[in-house]
């Protein structure tokens, strides 16, 4: 997992499941045909996809999400900000990083009551998962001790717990694990070919690094990453091949639509066409058939209707509530009534 994919570098290990269309120990593979294994992913063969013509990659896409999941179930995720701005870091996205000038201030860490009470609220709104995110290039022993109290204090709610908190040192996952963290969320944010582009204070092996310690450590990983950065398509293949190839590939894979923040390096790059993002929702289904796709940033500026084109194309969690980390999502309620509109059911 310590090495940057070139080419198909590992076999995605999955199971089949009941599938609607009757295929059973088979694979989808996304160009219409059907295997006993499961396909090897390349950039090229990504690539590939994500050029076919829209209905035909949307229409693939729903064969393989039907394999493995209910079509109209959408689990429900809660994020909260445990520890705000000041991060080290120079991510040209991130409103958080000490060296940009936004509206972001930093902020002391929440109290283990702050985040029971707004993880028991999220649960009263239908959230079946708590993610708790805290601005550090990686926490200290003293942060991981303060996790422990907080993951251990969620979970005794009856939530999945997810934290994401930077690279992590030798040890600190098996700890998290220990006070019952579920998920670890680590994102890869792009390609290993565009990811000095955005970020030069870390590197790629780092991320992987980080992702190698929470599988030893038994935690599921959440892991995606960011579109609409400047990328080329190649270069969103390039992620999706990455995350494909994780062996095994993540259980849970955010994707998020760039939110421009004023003041960031990245405010001001060319936005994204709104099909493009849905083209990656489908490819990320196809590669990774098992795993919950998630929107994540940047839906509270995604019109319903391209919301739904992203659920028809296998997208099945998204954040529910008011506000991610530092940035705006869409409201309960109005996720509520698009769910109704579109006879989608929560989990």
């Amino acid at each position: 997992m310590s090495q940057f994919i070139s080419g198909a570098t590992a076999n995605l290990k999955t199971d089949s499941g009941a599938a609607a269309d009757g295929l059973t120990d088979k694979f989808v593979d996304g160009f219409g045909g059907v295997a006993a294994e499961p396909p090897r992913w390349d950039v090229s063969r990504i690539e590939a996809l994500l050029d076919l013509p829209f209905s035909d990659l949307i229409h693939r896409a729903q064969l393989v999400h039907r394999q493995y999941h209910d079509a109209n179930a959408v689990q429900l995720s809660t994020l909260i900000s445990v520890k705000t701005g000041g991060c080290p870091e120079d991510c040209g996205y991130c409103p958080q990083a000490a060296r940009y000038h936004t509206s972001v201030e930093n902020q002391h860490m929440l109290s283990l009551e702050e985040v029971v009470t707004t993880a028991a609220a999220a649960k009263a709104r239908g959230a079946s998962r708590f993610c708790m995110g805290a601005a550090w290039r990686g926490p200290k022993q003293r942060d991981i001790e303060k996790m422990v109290e907080m993951v251990s204090a969620v979970k005794a709610l009856g939530l999945e717990t997810c934290t994401t908190l930077g690279m992590l040192k030798p040890g600190q996952a098996e700890q998290l694990r220990q006070a019952g963290l579920d998920y670890y969320n680590h994102n890869l944010d792009t390609a290993p070919e565009f990811y000095g582009e955005v970020i030069t204070t870390r590197n790629y092996e780092d991320r992987l690094g980080t992702l190698e310690k929470v599988r030893g450590a038994g935690i599921n990983v959440c892991c995606g990453g960011i579109v609409g950065m400047g990328e080329s398509r190649r270069g969103r293949a390039g992620l999706i091949a990455q995350l494909a190839n994780l062996d095994p590939y993540p259980e849970s894979v955010p994707i998020n639509h760039l939110v421009q923040v004023e003041g960031t390096p990245l405010h001001g790059t060319a936005v994204l066409d709104p099909l493009e993002f849905v083209r990656t929702i489908a490819a990320a289904r196809i590669t990774m058939p098992k795993a919950m796709v998630r929107l994540s940033a940047g839906r509270q500026e995604m019109p319903d209707a391209v919301q739904a084109l992203c659920f028809l194309a296998g997208a099945n969690s998204i954040f529910y509530g008011d506000k991610l980390l530092t940035t705006g999502n869409p409201e309960a309620e109005r996720d509520k009534a698009l769910f109704g509109k579109l006879g989608l059911r929560s989990i």
